[in-house]
């Protein structure tokens, strides 16, 4: 094999098992991964440019992980600490939008429960959730009374899907839902990997008479396979400010408000 080649092989190679190892570990300081695969600075900047260009990797602050996709999405372990200051900002502007709204679905996934702490307390207030960890939490505070609906259980997130699942939920009236995606293309619709979770969350967004769409900004201008519903289905997205003025008003023209908070 010409020496080109086989260069090109090695780069191949090593481009793959560095999306292997951030899909395993999360977020991973880019200084460190010159010495985790025995070659230069350069070669990882090389590296992460050609998989920033796939769309495979993101970059940020000196560290680098792995984007979602149409066969990998992150740990519920992994999505409580990331971009955390972002998503309690998202999580309070959204909870002062619920308005007179009296049963509310909750989206499995963290920034949906951040949301769900943020209700005010002095009123009673029903929850749907498709998500176990939701259902435990707010089940414990007294002027909630929440109801899971039942399913098979994901391991990866502990929400719950298939046809029992949106049965419960198409049998259902809501006022308000708020939902997450694992990205938001550039054309506005909202996407993840799962066939399974985006036959739910769909089924939500069709029982409620309002909807709430919330996720950080490294959600948007991504891809992740099932699209379940649109931008211009939902009364307004909410994001934080890391996300340029300019990107909000190009989403903005796709159908809906953009809330940077």
């Amino acid at each position: 094999m010409p020496a080109v080649a086989r260069s090109q092989e090695r780069a191949d190679e090593r481009r793959a098992a560095l999306v292997e190892m951030l899909r395993q570990r999360g977020n991973m300081a880019v200084a460190d991964l010159p010495d985790v695969f025995g070659v230069s600075a350069e070669t990882i900047r090389r590296d992460l440019r050609v998989l920033e260009d796939r769309r495979e990797v993101t970059r940020a602050y000196g560290s680098v992980r792995a984007v979602e996709s149409g066969t990998f999405e992150t740990n519920r372990e992994e999505r409580t600490t990331r971009n955390a200051e972002e998503k309690l900002r998202i999580a309070r502007v959204a909870a002062q939008r619920i308005g007179t709204a009296e049963t509310i679905f909750i989206d499995e996934g963290y920034l949906p429960l951040v949301v769900a702490r943020e209700f005010p307390q002095n009123r009673k207030l029903t929850i749907v959730t498709s998500s176990l960890p939701t259902a435990c939490e707010l089940a414990k505070l007294p002027h909630l009374t929440v109801i899971a609906v039942g399913g098979r259980v994901r391991a990866s997130t502990l929400g719950v899907v298939d046809p029992w699942s949106v049965s419960m939920l198409e049998s259902m009236e809501l006022d308000l839902a708020i939902v997450g995606a694992n990205g938001v293309t550039e054309k506005g619709w909202l996407t993840t990997p799962d066939p399974a979770v985006a036959g739910t969350k769909r089924a939500a967004m069709a029982a409620a008479r309002r909807r709430i769409f919330v996720g950080d900004h490294s959600k948007f201008g991504q891809s992740t396979f099932v699209r379940f519903g649109r931008l211009a289905d939902v009364e307004c997205a909410i994001t934080g400010h890391e996300m340029r003025e300019a990107t909000a008003r190009r989403y903005s023209l796709l159908g809906t408000e953009i809330v940077r908070a």
